[in-house]
């Protein structure tokens, strides 16, 4: 039963960091180097991460600044933020490709909170299957129902401890959002 409650949090922990991973792509109107993990370039025919081609740094609070490898680059480079659609327009000086990162509207902002509030259901239904899986391989266990009952209750216990946790990283991402 000790190999299924350790599974069971294993799990529980990955969904956590899962969620956080997809909390770093909604901005909060701050330069953050992360909104480009998910960008693709066409380079040289094949599919590459963007960190892998260039050096991207931070000039200012708003503002990243790209610097390819290989100045042949830029242009690809180019188009694989156009196509990945996270809503920055890059600027093109020969050198470096600058992102200004726009302020951002009250409007806007609650629609990033909804979508983080989104993206902590999803963590939470993910954890309530989790539940489900761990305690199905403890119902199949040949042990005592009393031995049954306490196995349901530690995996109870870490749902518990776990839904905790995914409600303060939402109110942390929501703050950070909402403050200006």
């Amino acid at each position: 039963m000790e190999d299924i409650l350790l599974e069971v949090e294993m799990k529980m922990n990955a969904a956590i960091t899962n969620m956080e991973k997809r909390f770093i792509n909604v901005r909060a109107g701050r330069a953050n180097p992360a909104i480009l993990d998910n960008v693709m370039v066409n380079y040289y025919g094949s599919e590459t991460p963007l960190k892998q081609l260039a050096t991207i740094s931070i000039p200012e609070a708003r503002q990243l600044s790209i610097k390819p490898f290989d100045k042949g680059a830029l242009h690809d480079i180019e188009k694989g933020i156009y196509e990945a659609n996270i809503g920055l327009t890059p600027n093109n000086n020969g050198e470096v490709i600058i992102l200004n990162i726009p302020v951002l509207t009250e409007e806007t902002r609650k629609d990033y909170v909804k979508q983080v509030k989104g993206i902590a259901e999803d963590c939470k239904i993910a954890l309530r299957n989790i539940r489900q899986d761990g305690n199905s391989e403890i119902k199949k266990l040949e042990i005592t129902d009393d031995d049954k009952k306490f196995g349901n209750d530690q995996v109870q216990d870490l749902i518990n401890k776990y839904n905790k946790i995914v409600d303060e990283k939402l109110k942390e991402k929501e703050n950070e959002l909402m403050s200006v």
